[in-house]
């Protein structure tokens, strides 16, 4: 996984409309790069909605958000729109950005192991360098979380 004062990858791939996003569009803000597992879930919802409502509050500290599943584009564009995100969500179906960030590994639950994503979050410096990564997110107060790291 990368950790404090790695540079970021650049390109982090096409959001649910197809654009290309890559860190350095961000240059000079914040950007809040999310891994979560899968569209549409309890806490994926929970962790989207946090981060939507906490929009104002974030672009006001500096912050871009982006979130990064391996869904589909169009599974992405059904999510985005059902709970009005207000943020691009980048359609990893092959993992490179999911893998070269190490959001992807051994996963336990129900007394089965699994590979899947790890839900993470990670906070890129105006340079692009990752400044804060949270490994244990609060999926209900995701917003809040990253606010109260400053």
């Amino acid at each position: 996984m990368l950790k404090i004062g790695d540079k970021a990858p650049d390109f982090l791939g096409k959001d649910e409309c197809g654009n290309e996003i890559h860190v350095s569009d961000y240059n000079g803000k914040r950007v809040i790069i999310y891994f979560y597992p899968k569209d549409s879930t309890p806490g994926c919802t929970a962790e989207a909605c946090s981060l939507r409502d906490g929009m104002n509050k974030l672009t006001d500290a500096g912050y871009a958000v982006i979130g990064i599943s391996a869904d589909s584009a169009a599974s992405h564009a059904r999510f985005k729109e059902k709970q009005q995100l207000n943020f691009p969500l980048i359609a990893d179906v092959g993992k490179e950005t999911i893998e070269a960030f190490g959001a992807w590994g051994e996963k336990r639950m129900a007394g089965r192991t699994y590979m899947g994503i790890i839900r993470t979050t990670f906070i890129i410096d105006p340079n692009g360098n990752i400044e804060h990564v949270i490994t244990k997110v609060n999926t209900k107060e995701a917003a809040k979380q990253i606010l109260e790291l400053k």
